[in-house]
């Protein structure tokens, strides 16, 4: 038994501490997911920004320079496609009230 542990421990040598290195190529790739993150973070942004105008451009239903924080359209219900006074989606706790 002690022959197969001295056998393996003989194949399976230690690496060198210059062995195990990331290299130019993990910097590059570090370097290139900051990048990344930078310009998905810049688009947000600019997307986000789009959405605060046209709300206030009153695009979404609500009228022009509402702040509602609730994300209500003011009266419980919103208007669909067809014009219904339904949009088709489940309604919200605070529209079953």
């Amino acid at each position: 038994m002690t022959g197969i542990v001295a056998l393996a421990a003989a194949s399976d040598p230690r690496p060198d501490e210059n062995n195990v290195v990331a290299g130019w190529v993990g910097f590059a790739v570090m370097i290139g997911l900051i990048i990344a993150v930078v310009f998905i973070l810049r688009s947000f942004t600019q997307q986000l920004k789009k959405v605060d105008a046209a709300r206030d451009a009153g695009v979404y239903g609500d009228a022009p320079g509402s702040e509602a924080t609730d994300g209500s359209a003011g009266s419980g219900e919103a208007e669909g496609p067809g014009g219904s006074g339904q949009s088709g989606n489940p309604p919200t706790p605070h529209q079953q009230l």
